[in-house]
């Protein structure tokens, strides 16, 4: 039987291709104090992977960057180990593990909690983060 839809995707014809990246080979590394920042392009997006070493404080080892009150940059992201506390300019306190996905708004402070690194995969807010002369940290 022939098949005469043509809304699958399958049927579509498109320029996009296939593409494959690793943190491993990342794009893009930033470092700053206690911490690392390492970023793949793929897709016309930017993802990235944050290390965070225990004692890291946005307010100490990226607000020196950034040079604004709280971080302005919005995060939509997977919580891969270790503990990351987070209080947004409202208040709100969110403790964010393993396994987590959160979505943070601009405003907001966040530190390691604990003797574990904090890693985190960001899908949103860290084209600019931590990148000198951007007031989007």
């Amino acid at each position: 039987m022939k098949n005469t839809e043509t809304n699958h995707r399958h049927d579509v014809i498109t320029d996009e291709k296939a593409e494959l990246k690793n943190f491993k080979q990342p794009d893009e590394i930033r470092e700053f104090p206690l911490g690392k920042l390492e970023l793949v392009k793929i897709g016309g997006a930017t993802v990235g992977r944050a290390v965070l070493q225990p004692g890291w404080k946005w307010s100490t080892s990226v607000m020196p960057i950034a040079k604004t009150k709280s971080c302005e940059a919005p995060h939509f992201q997977y919580h891969v180990s270790g503990i990351l506390e987070v209080k947004m300019d409202d208040g709100t306190i969110l403790l964010c593990k393993p396994g987590d996905v959160s979505l943070l708004p601009q405003g907001h402070d966040a530190w390691v909690v604990g003797n574990e690194p904090a890693v985190v995969v960001d899908f949103q807010g860290m084209i600019d983060y931590a990148k000198e002369g951007s007031s989007n940290s």
